[in-house]
Parts: structure tokens; sequence; C-alpha cells
């Protein structure tokens, strides 16, 4: 558990245990010649180490030839530190990752709504959540994938006993092992079998340096490859006890087949051996088997009900009793088959000896008193106490850390479990596995749910959370998922959660529509709103003002909006031409006419507009257009609205519509107006002279022409 150690007298949630442990090696290559003058160690993201390797600085040399200028001073490495499971490689913890952010959503989602729910009582709502846990369990679960055979098998051998398939992960067996104790319910009443397959999946993973029942039967199959006569080989019994043993009853009826005594030429001449070896099958593949799913496809004579089972088990062991005192055994003249006929038939009745000479493993030794001997055992503590002999029984040497988290299970023991899931299989099962483990233990609740003053008023659950989306967003290749863990926590998440969102790139647009929709998800509307004003001035910081404009018009920032406008406005009317109008014309279309200050981009919209319509009366595409023009000059000489700098401008496009031949557009009074601010412009020294000399005269001109004429 992450947190600093305590004393091992204090309330400690996980104690700390003082016992020192042999110290892990992780070799480091940098390539720096010695000697080294310093190592500087600093943590990275996740679980890696960046370490920089100095050399010893070399005094100067005499001559340019004598320096080696391909060797460096010094050189930073990598080194990962891998504590736990190490069968899983980085690409596909992070599809581990991904996949589960669903799976914990919706339980998340399905939580919050039964809390919601105040009328239903606790009762049924405690039932009802049971089966979301399970649902979230079986698809995590089916997550962590399924065993597949080896690419090379394309063809099954049938002499093949262990099929060669990909190594199980620990990972996956130990939340298989934390559904069946806490989360499926219905699993109690079989529980035998549920641990006869989980053994079957993962009894290879139960040690590393000891033997296992896995391991002695491929042991086994690889010398029998090579063996004519299978029966001859004591092996091939042993290997066949102990698959016997913990119920791996396909795997005994297969081997019982390979018998020599199967052989055509040996019919005649072994009947009897025969008889008893297909007798001993048949028995083998009709065991009794509590378990709900008759079409797994496995051997047996399956009941779904604790009387029908019982009523199974009386029948069948009678056949094993009466085949046992037969009298076909003394004419079987094989010492071996006999000897191992016999010892199977002890096994099925539940010979104590037998049991425990045919297991390696304390765990194979516990699965096969819970499937032969002690049937219905009911409760952890029973079935603690039954574990604890079976560990006398069988000792182990070393614990790794998936039997670990099965003591810690039996135990009843939430601390040991967190500490193992922890410490073994690293931040991803603590902060989904917890689920799990409140839905089926009060203890664990209240210990993981309880708010703690030395963990800063949050819980241990929250804080594991908060330690797996720091883990995330530590690695740009996940950080996209962090969110979803960070608004479950209530108390710190959600100001974890607005520093994480305020620190993502905001150069890509799709970045940006994903953390909008995160703030949409958990309500930030403040943070929506900050993120689009930061993506707004970005953008138009970075020469993508069509953008900038967009998400601060999304944001509705009218402050920035207002300032654009205004610049906007100063840079066309510093240069007024036609071609550097239309470079902002696109952006005027943006703002609309509703941002600026003194009605600047409103007037930028009707000025245009004038010139759109200017443009047609020159092409000569309009009949009236001439005269919508000349109104839409008059409105902008009389709005109070248009800028002085507009107005040299507006009078030179004038003189086009003064000079149209077809009629006069002006009246006396609009031509005394553009007149008089003309009179303005000169008299205030606004424009260069020349310019108002040669615009003057023109108005000049074109106003005499019409005063003739009126």
């Amino acid at each position: 558990m992450p947190g600093r150690p305590s004393d091992p007298g204090s309330e400690a949630v996980v104690p700390f245990s003082p016992e020192f442990r042999d110290p892990v090696v992780y070799p480091v290559h940098h390539g720096v010649r010695p000697p080294l003058l310093r190592v500087y160690v600093a943590w990275s993201r996740g679980s890696l180490l960046h370490l920089a390797c100095l050399r010893q600085p070399l005094p100067e040399p005499e001559s340019e030839d004598s320096v080696d200028e391909g060797e460096a001073g010094g050189k930073v490495v990598e080194v990962r530190l891998r504590a736990g499971e190490e069968g899983i490689s980085e690409a596909h913890r992070r599809r581990i990752a991904y996949g589960s952010v669903p799976a914990f959503a919706l339980l998340q989602s399905r939580k919050n709504s039964l809390m919601a729910m105040s009328r239903m009582s606790s009762s049924l709502l405690h039932g009802e959540w049971w089966q979301h846990v399970l649902e979230y369990s079986k698809n995590i679960s089916e997550l962590l994938g399924t065993r597949r055979l080896s690419s090379n098998m394309v063809i099954e051998d049938p002499r093949m006993v262990v099929q060669p398939s990909e190594e199980p992960t620990s990972l996956k067996a130990a939340w298989e092992l934390m559904e069946i104790f806490y989360v499926d319910k219905q699993s109690l009443t079989w529980l035998p079998e549920r641990l006869v397959d989980w053994s079957e999946e993962y009894d290879s993973l139960l040690t590393r340096t000891e033997l296992t029942i896995h391991s002695k039967l491929v042991n086994m199959q690889k010398k029998l490859a090579n063996v004519k006569v299978v029966e001859d080989d004591p092996d091939y019994w042993e290997g066949m006890s102990s698959a016997l043993a913990v119920g791996w009853l396909d795997i005994v009826v297969k081997l019982l087949r390979f018998h020599g005594s199967y052989q055509l030429d040996q019919l005649d001449n072994r009947e009897t051996e025969n008889g008893l070896v297909e007798a001993v099958a048949v028995l083998v593949s009709t065991m009794p088997r509590l378990r709900p799913d008759p079409s797994s496809g496995k051997l047996g004579q399956f009941c779904k009900t604790r009387p029908d089972f019982i009523k199974a088990w009386e029948k069948w062991r009678g056949h094993l009793s009466k085949l046992e005192r037969s009298a076909f055994w003394v004419q079987c003249s094989h010492d071996r088959t006999r000897e191992g006929l016999q010892k199977l038939l002890k096994i099925m009745l539940g010979d104590i000896s037998n049991i425990t000479s045919a297991t390696c493993h304390w765990m194979e030794l516990l699965v096969s008193h819970l499937l032969y001997i002690r049937q219905f055992m009911v409760g952890l503590e029973g079935l603690n106490n039954l574990a604890h002999k079976c560990r006398q029984l069988k000792p182990t040497v070393h614990y790794n850390g998936l039997m670990s988290l099965l003591i810690g299970i039996l135990e009843e023991s939430p601390e040991v479990v967190l500490a193992e899931c922890s410490k073994t299989f690293g931040p991803w099962m603590v902060a989904h596995g917890i689920e799990l483990l409140t839905a089926g233990s009060d203890h664990a609740d209240i210990l993981l749910h309880e708010e703690r003053y030395s963990l800063g008023g949050i819980s241990v659950e929250e804080l594991h959370r908060l330690v797996y989306a720091q883990i995330l967003s530590s690695h740009p290749l996940t950080c996209q998922i962090a969110p979803t863990y960070l608004a479950s926590c209530p108390k710190q998440g959600i100001g974890l959660l607005e520093n994480l969102l305020y620190k993502q790139p905001i150069q890509h647009h799709q970045v940006i529509l994903k953390n909008l929709e995160i703030c949409r998800l958990y309500e930030l509307d403040n943070i929506s709103v900050n993120l689009m004003k930061i993506a707004g001035m970005y953008n138009w910081k970075h020469g993508r003002r069509g953008f900038g404009i967009y998400w601060l018009q999304l944001a509705c920032d009218e402050v920035r909006l207002n300032r654009i406008a205004q610049q906007l406005f100063d840079c066309i009317g510093k240069s007024l031409s036609d071609d550097s109008f239309k470079q902002w014309e696109g952006l005027l279309e943006l703002l609309g006419t509703q941002v600026g200050s003194s009605g600047g981009l409103e007037f930028l919209h009707k000025y245009r507009d004038f010139k759109r319509t200017l443009k047609q009366v020159e092409d000569g595409r309009a009949s009236n257009a001439a005269r919508q023009a000349a109104e839409s000059l008059m409105q902008l000489m009389r709005s109070p609205s248009t800028p002085r700098q507009f107005w040299l401008p507006l009078l030179h496009d004038s003189v086009k519509l003064l000079n149209w031949k077809a009629r006069p557009l002006l009246s006396v009074s609009e031509m005394n107006l553009l007149l008089n601010k003309l009179q303005d412009l000169s008299m205030g020294k606004l424009m260069l002279i020349l310019t108002a000399a040669a615009s003057l005269s023109a108005l000049c001109i074109s106003g005499r022409k019409i005063l003739n004429v009126l």
C-alpha cells in the first residue's frame, strides 16, 4: 500500500514489517568507461528510474591526437523496476488499462444510481449491487484473456495429455480467486468444483521453484513419448494419481486409454486386466459433480442441487466399494496395473494417505480434501483451518504473491489482501479489485471507505484510485483515461482532474473535444469554459484566427472577443485597399455583428456590404445595384459609428456613384453631406494635402454637373 510505513504498534491499515528480504538486483548497462565520478538517481513515470552516470574528468591531453572524440563523459539510462507480473508486456498493460475503463465507469454509474434510490430497502440494494459487481468482474476477467493453444499445434496430438498453450498470468489467477471468494455467491455451493477449475488453469503458477502436478504431467508426457509399454512406467501411474487427486477427470480417462490392454493384439490375452481398467475409467467419468453448468464439456455426473448430489455420491461410492472388493483383482497378472488402479480407487474413496502422496503442493492437497472428503464445508474459518493443516503436510519454502493473496483471503484479512495486491500486482489490481473486496466483506467495506485523518481526510479506496490515476496521467499514452478514476474520488479527485485537464495539450482539436466531453460528463462547466478560452487564445496567437474566434465564441468570452474586434478594426483601418479587406472578410463573418466596441464590427459589416454592391455597379451586373450602393453610402456617412479614417475611402468610392450616367443617384442634401465630410477632413488635417485636393476637385466637378441638371 502506498504511504509511509508506520510503527509496528500503530493503527496502520497495512502493518509495516521490519523483516529483511533478499535484495533485488537490476543490471544497468550504461556503457560509460570507469571510473564513475557520480551517479544521479531520479524517479520517472510509473516504475521507471533514470540513472545519470558521469565519468571522472580526465586531465587535459598533451596532444590533440590523444583525445577520444567518440567517448562520452556520461550517459542517462532508464531502469524498469519490475515488481510483480513480469509476463505482461507494457503494450498488454495499456490494453488492459483501456479495456477496463468502460466496465469501471459503468459500475460507478450504477453505484451512484443505487445510492440515489433512497426509497428502496438496503437489503434489495445489496442484492442488486452484488449482481452488478459480478457482471463487472466477468467483464474484467474476459479482458484479462483466456489461454489459447500454441500456434504450433495445428492438429491435436491424440497422445498429448497436457495441451501446450500460452502461459497463464498471475494477474488473472488472482482476479478469479477474488471473484470466487468475494463476489460469486453461487460459487459457495460448488466451491470444490470452482477450485478444481481454477487449479487446472493455474496450477503451474502455484510455485516456480517446486514441483506441481502440472509440471509432473508435463515431464511424464515427454517421457511417455519414448516408452512403448506405458503401464510398466511408474511415472505413468503417479501422474494419473495426481491428476485424479485434483479432479482432472479428462486427463485421467485419457491416460487410462493409453493402457496396453486396449491394443487389438492384447485384448484376448489381457481381457480381465482390460476390464478392470475400463471399469475404473467408467467410474472416473461418472463421478458426481455438484456444479450448475452441465454443458461445460467436462466428464462427470452433474448435479444441480445438494440432495441430488448426495444421492448420486452414495450410489457412486457403493460402486467403488464393490469394485474394490471384487475377485477380479486376483486374476490381474500385471502387478503395476493392479496397484495403480487400486490406488486410484482409494483416492476416489477419500484415503488421506494416498491423496497426500499424490499431491505436490498444499493448494492441491486442499482441493483434494474438498473434492473427496469435505465436499460441504461452509465458511472461510473452517476452510482456513483445513488450509493450515495442508500447509503443515505440504510445507512450502517460499510463498509467491498469488499464494500469499489466497492465504489472506482464507484468513479474512482485507489488509493482507490489499497489501499483496499492491505489492505483487500493482496499482491497477488495487484500483479495480477493491470493488470485489468490498462487495464480499463488510469489514473490508468499512475499512476501505472510512475517511482517515492521516490520509488527508480521504479513504483508502480513494487513495489507491488517486495513485493509479497519477500513474495513468504520467504516461502520454494513458493520460486520457485518468479522468475516469479521478472523477470517482469525491474528496480530491475533482481538484486533481482540473489540474490534469489544464495540462493537456491544446494544439490538437480532438484532444480539446475529448476534454470538453469529460467536463460535460462530470458537470465541470467552469473548467469547460476556461478550456475553450485557453484554446481560443492559443489558436489566435499561433495564426489560426478562425479557430481562435470559434472557441472564444463557444466560451462566450465577450472581453477577448471585443479586443479581437478592436484589433481587427484597427488593422482594417490602417490599410483600406480591396486586397487587404478581403484578408479579414472571413473573420468578420465569424465574429458577426454582436461583438465589438462602439459598433465597430457592425460598421465593418455594413462597409463590406457596400463594397460588394459597389463591385456589382462596376461590373454592370445589376440595374438597381447603383441605387442600393448610394443608399448604403449615405447610411455609412450619417452613422455616428463610422470612424473618421473611413470617411476618405468612402468619399473616394462615392465618385464612382457620382459619375453614374443613367441618372443622378444622390440628392442635393446628400451631396452637401459628402462635401461637409470632405471639408471636415481637410480642416482637421487627417489626410495628405495632395490626396484631399484630388478628391475635392473630382467632387466639385461632379457636384456642378448635378446642380446644372437640377
